[in-house]
Order: C-alpha cells, then sequence, then structure tokens
C-alpha cells in the first residue's frame, strides 16, 4: 500500500480524498494556485505544494508541475479526483514515465473512451446499443450538413472531447445547423483543446441513466447499480438519485450487464461511470463512459455501503476488488444536490464574490455508507467557509448536499429540508431554486425526464411563498435589526441594545424594495422589549419572539420565533448583505433588495441604457453593430467564461450607439458592453 499521494485537485472533491487517505493511514500531498492558499485542502492535508497562478493552465492543468510537486514530495501515487487532468491520457502517461501510480485507468482506455467518436467504434462489436449518429473524422462543414440530412432533425452536435455539459447544441433544423456547430467547435476548443464534434439523433424526453462500474487487475469488473441524473440545466447535472425510479428488475440487470461489457471492452482498470439515455419506450443506449470518479459518486456510497475512493487506491496499489457482484445490495434511497454559485433568475449564470455566511445543517462531512444514512441521514461534502471566496476561474460549484433514507420519498424530503436549513451569503446561489426542484411533483413522482427543467416556470413566475403581510412585517423588523447593528457596532449584535424602537411610517418614511422585479413598499411601526417584538404594518399586527445570538456575525442577523398570524410556531431568520435581506421563514426563503435611500441618491441621474457584463470573461462574438435598432430579447453579445459560452441579450428595445469592446477582449464583471442611445424613441 502507498505510504503518501498527491491529490491533483481542489475544493471539495480533494478533502474528500484526503480524508479517505488519512483514515487508511496515508500521508497526503495537496496543491493548489495562489488563488485557493487559503483553502480548506490547503490547511487539511499533511503537506502542500503551490503551483502557480490562479489560471488552471498555470497550475492545476499544469502536468509538468504536477509531477514535478510528486517527485519533490515523495509521492507514490496521484489521485486526479474529477475534472482538471482526471481523463487526460498525456497525464497518466507522465505519472507512468515518472514511475509515480495514476489512480484511475490505464492511458489506453483513458485515450478510448476520451473520444465520444472512438469510445462507440470500441463498445459496438459487443452489441451496447448505440444512438444513430456520425462519428467520423471528417470534420468538413459539407459532410457535416450531408450526415445531419442522412440523421434528421432534431440532433445534438456533441464535442468528442466533451464532458461537464460544455461542447453540447441542440439543432432543430438544417437553417441552424453551421451557427451552431460553430459555436460548439469554438466552446470545445477553448474548454478541451479539440474542436471535433460527432452528430447524434436526438432522443426525446429521454432519462439520463449511469452505472458506476469498477475492475482491478486480476480481471474483475462489477458494477454498484445505476443512478438516475436526469435533472440537468444547460446539460448539466444539478441532482442526482439512486437507485433510478420504477426501473424494472430486468432494465436494472441489463443497465448492470451492458455497462460491465463496456468495461471489459476497454480492458478498464479502476473506478468509471458508463452513461446511457432511456427512452420512453423503454430501450436504452450508450452514450459515453466517464473515466474517473464522478461528482455524484456519494449517492452510490450511501446506498451500497461501500467507500469508493477507498476502492480506487487499493485497486491502484494492485489489491483485488473487496466485493464480488453477489455481495453488493441496495439498501435504501439517495440524493445528491449540487451547491452553485450561480444565478438562477439570469439563466444560471455563474456567480462569483466572498460568501460572508456559510453555515450547514446538522450533517456528516463526507461520511460514506449507510450507517451514516441511519444515524443522520445528511452528508455534506463541501469545502466552503465564510469568509471564503468563490473564484472566476474554477468550476462554481461549493457544495454538495447528499440525503439517505429507507425510502425515496423520506430521502427526498429530508434533503428538501436540509437545504432550507443551509445559508450561503455573500454570493448568489441555487439553495432556493434547489428545494422548489424538491417539490416540484414531477420531480416528486419520479421518472422525470431530462427536459423537466425546461418545463418548469421560471423563478420570477413563482409566487412568493411566504405570506404578503408576515413578509412586509419582517422586512420592517430586518431594517429594525440593522439599524441596531449599525448603531452597536462594538458588539456585532442587534440584540444588545433589546429596548427600542422603530418606526417607518408616515409621515417620517417608507421603505422600498424590489421581491425579483417587482416593487414593494412597506409602512412598519416596530417596538421591542425585552425578547418580545410587536410589528404593525398596514392593520396586521405580528408578535415575534426574539432569540439571543449564539455567536456574533459580521453581518447584522435577527433569529427567533413567529408566535402570530398564518406563519405562527415556525422560526424565522433574517439575514442583512448590503442592501439585500434575506428572510428564512420555517423551511420557506425569499430574498428583498432594500432601496436603500443614500444609495438612491448617489445614483440619480445615472442611466447606463446598456448591457454589462454579468461576471468576467472574454467577448468571443458581437451580433450587432453600431446602428442597429433591436429588439428586447435579442441576442447582442457572446461572452465566454469559466469555460463556457453565454449569449447575453438585449434587456430593451433600442438602438446601438456604442460596442466599446470588440471580440477578443477581456472584461471585468460590471464592464459595459453594448449602450444604447439615450434619445432613442423606441425604448
Amino acid at each position: 500500500m502507498f505510504t503518501k499521494i498527491l491529490i491533483a485537485n481542489r475544493g471539495e472533491i480533494a478533502r474528500r480524498i484526503n480524508r479517505t487517505a488519512q483514515a487508511m493511514g496515508i500521508q497526503t500531498v495537496a496543491v493548489y494556485s495562489t488563488a485557493d492558499a487559503k483553502a480548506l485542502h490547503v490547511q487539511e492535508c499533511n503537506e502542500a505544494v503551490c503551483l502557480g497562478e490562479p489560471e488552471a493552465a498555470q497550475s492545476y492543468l499544469n502536468i509538468d508541475k504536477v509531477i514535478a510537486a510528486a517527485r519533490q514530495t515523495g509521492a507514490q501515487a496521484i489521485h486526479p479526483g474529477y475534472g482538471f487532468l482526471s481523463e487526460n491520457a498525456a497525464f497518466a502517461q507522465a505519472c507512468a514515465d515518472a514511475n509515480i501510480t495514476f489512480i484511475g485507468p490505464g492511458v489506453e482506455a483513458i485515450r478510448i473512451m476520451g473520444s465520444k467518436s472512438e469510445a462507440k467504434a470500441c463498445v459496438q462489436p459487443a452489441g451496447v446499443p448505440l444512438i444513430p449518429g456520425y462519428f467520423g473524422a471528417d470534420q468538413s462543414l459539407n459532410t457535416l450538413q450531408a450526415e445531419a440530412e442522412r440523421i434528421g432533425f432534431p440532433l445534438m452536435i456533441k464535442a468528442v472531447a466533451g464532458g461537464g455539459g460544455k461542447g453540447i447544441r441542440i439543432v432543430n433544423s438544417a437553417a441552424e445547423l453551421q451557427a451552431a456547430l460553430e459555436s460548439c467547435q469554438r466552446e470545445a476548443k477553448n474548454a478541451f483543446g479539440d474542436a471535433t464534434v460527432m452528430l447524434e439523433k436526438q432522443i426525446i424526453q429521454p432519462r439520463h441513466v449511469e452505472v458506476q462500474v469498477f475492475a482491478d487487475t486480476h480481471g474483475n469488473v462489477v458494477h454498484l447499480f445505476e443512478r438516475d441524473c436526469s435533472a440537468q440545466r444547460r446539460h448539466q447535472k444539478v441532482i442526482e438519485e439512486a437507485p433510478a425510479f420504477g426501473l424494472t428488475e430486468q432494465q436494472r440487470e441489463a443497465f448492470g450487464r451492458t455497462a460491465v461489457q463496456v468495461a471489459k471492452a476497454v480492458n478498464y482498470v479502476g473506478a468509471g461511470t458508463v452513461e446511457f439515455l432511456l427512452d420512453a419506450r423503454g430501450e436504452f443506449y450508450f452514450m459515453e463512459m466517464n473515466t474517473r470518479l464522478q461528482v455524484e459518486h456519494p449517492v452510490t456510497e450511501m446506498i451500497t455501503g461501500f467507500d469508493l475512493v477507498q476502492w480506487q487506491i487499493e485497486i491502484a496499489a494492485g489489491l483485488p476488488l473487496p466485493a464480488t457482484q453477489e455481495t453488493i445490495h441496495i439498501d435504501g434511497h439517495a440524493f445528491e444536490a449540487r451547491l452553485y454559485a450561480e444565478n438562477p433568475e439570469q439563466g444560471f449564470l455563474p456567480a462569483i464574490g466572498t460568501v460572508e455566511l456559510w453555515e450547514a445543517p446538522d450533517a456528516i462531512e463526507f461520511r460514506t455508507g449507510t450507517h451514516a444514512g441511519r444515524t443522520a441521514g445528511i452528508r455534506l461534502d463541501s469545502a466552503m467557509r465564510s469568509g471564503l471566496a468563490v473564484s472566476p476561474y474554477y468550476d462554481p460549484m461549493v457544495g454538495k448536499l447528499i440525503t439517505w433514507a429507507p425510502t425515496r420519498e423520506a430521502a427526498l424530503n429530508k434533503l428538501a429540508n436540509a437545504l432550507a436549513q443551509l445559508r450561503c451569503v455573500g454570493v448568489k446561489n441555487n439553495l432556493a431554486w434547489l428545494r422548489s426542484l424538491c417539490l416540484n411533483p414531477e420531480f416528486a413522482a419520479g421518472g422525470y425526464d431530462t427536459g423537466l427543467i425546461d418545463r418548469m416556470s421560471t423563478p420570477t413566475d413563482a409566487p412568493t411563498p411566504i405570506d404578503s403581510d408576515t413578509l412586509h412585517a419582517l422586512a420592517g423588523l430586518a431594517r429594525w435589526a440593522l439599524y441596531q447593528h449599525q448603531n452597536n457596532k462594538s458588539t456585532q449584535d442587534p440584540l444588545a441594545t433589546l429596548d427600542g424602537f422603530y418606526s417607518s411610517s408616515p409621515p417620517l418614511r417608507e421603505d422600498r424594495w424590489f421581491n425579483r422585479d417587482t416593487a414593494l413598499a412597506t409602512h412598519t411601526h416596530v417596538s421591542v422589549g425585552g425578547q418580545q417584538a410587536l410589528v404593525q404594518c398596514a392593520g396586521f399586527i405580528l408578535q415575534l419572539a426574539l432569540s439571543l445570538q449564539e455567536q456574533r456575525s459580521a453581518l447584522p442577523r435577527l433569529k427567533g420565533l413567529v408566535e402570530t398570524g398564518p406563519h405562527a410556531g415556525s422560526a424565522f431568520d433574517l439575514i442583512w448583505h448590503g442592501d439585500n435581506l434575506s428572510i428564512h421563514v420555517g423551511a420557506e426563503q425569499t430574498n428583498l433588495q432594500w432601496q436603500n435611500p443614500a444609495h438612491i441618491r448617489a445614483d440619480q441621474g445615472h442611466d447606463a441604457h446598456g448591457v454589462a457584463a454579468p461576471m468576467p470573461g472574454k467577448v468571443f462574438a458581437v451580433f450587432v453593430k453600431v446602428g442597429d435598432t433591436v429588439k428586447k430579447g435579442q441576442p447582442l453579445i457572446g461572452l465566454e467564461a469559466m469555460k463556457m459560452e453565454h449569449t447575453l441579450n438585449s434587456p430593451c428595445d433600442g438602438v446601438v450607439q456604442s460596442i466599446p469592446h470588440p471580440v477578443g477582449d477581456q472584461v471585468t464583471e460590471g464592464t459595459e458592453l453594448i449602450h444604447f442611445s439615450d434619445n432613442d424613441d423606441s425604448k
């Protein structure tokens, strides 16, 4: 067995690998970029080596630097985690050349399965069912157009080296093909260094089902059953579950048997995931094989009781599989929700910034197996803490919340409740949206397809889950808490001076707010005595019990219990971040933006009449020119950020006056990209 391994990754997966390795008595080496100098994985590993600047190409993707770090520290093996170099055949070869064990499959298996077209050619002789398509080497426009006509529309363009939802386009007609090809090839080249694409017939309303496989160097191959990953947005998974809902035992056996055939066809060793599409008739088709540990591996660990990272390390050390197919069983049901720094109200655009408050429910970090499930049922895999930043250089996932229970319904309820307890303040995130997905009737029923999220109502269409009178009253109470916080900064505790009075009733002042795109005005009268508060708002009276703060917080915050009204008996939690207010009542959450009079006065007379960059990135396309008349929703600018292309649409009708940044410019968040004429009559 190894005595020291290097973990060539960052974030929660680096912490996850470290936890198992240290439990096995193995010393660990972390690597990090300068942006991650304060990261938790750097603190927790036995040693740490800085690889260089924040850009992945200068740090986590730099093969020479990673190999040098392993040699410098005497690491005998390297675990790549997922992403970065985990499916890079050149990196696996570099490890072999340096006499360092790569904890993963062999070079040839990575190379073959790393190309979607070669993978299909490899498994076809084994009788593995394939989706009709074109997987050839000829990438000329004429050939791709001809093959598209042969396959028929709708179809999908996929980067052969793709993964993680990148390099995928859906094409509904021949007229859309050329533009979609160019965009997909450009994104594939930027993300994977390979612009080669393939074409596949689009399966209508499919489910995305994948099977976890393991193989050792002694010829043994097993599967650990399937996961359903159909809940996707932008072709990226957001909630996964295991086992897949509604499969017959015959279907489950066929999935497992076919996945094992795929692994054997490529002489596989280690952990791998074979991905399939399941159509409405019950037929399934091979998509690809991921030659690494998956982000969603915890749900398999929770239903089987096995530590998959431990299996990886033992197999890489030459040990046989620790279980046979006959001894692997499904126990209960598990869900995983991916927690992202992103804005669901703006097409899930990634968000960056500092997480001022990170507060998790009562969960067990990184614990594997059903023993943890039975004692708590909630697992959190994360590398986030209050005060840490979400960087623009890497994937915006900040954690994974996993739940287990004996039944699917109980596991899903546990996930929804745990999401309601988690606090992530300071950066836009998808926590409330994830909970709404858990409560969606179609999702809760099971058997949903990959189009579910596209069919869901947009967040702006959803009604506020908190009663409007209670919401307005709590907003007034939050203004009192903010006042107390600002006037008791030495203690940072809004309850330090409990007895107080605050009124925003006319003629003194009204408070104005935005709830998404809806403007609100509140007139509240707040009186506080001891730990009791009484809020009057437009004839509605709300009585609350206030809680003493358990610890000091850098953010103005107030917690307690609602004693009257529709939410009587529910706990509340009010958290300020700048002018943004998060209101939690029971399991429900609403975010308001206070129209701070000081900030409104500072902004008076300024109207940008344009489109700004929602994140740092590179302009890859400009779809309009100066003088063009544009309509609301019309594509204006293409911005490449976090290795994905984002199209920015016009927020209104108007005439383009200027385009300050041409194709190729790097821009920061908030940079104006399009300016409309101030005197345009069409707006």
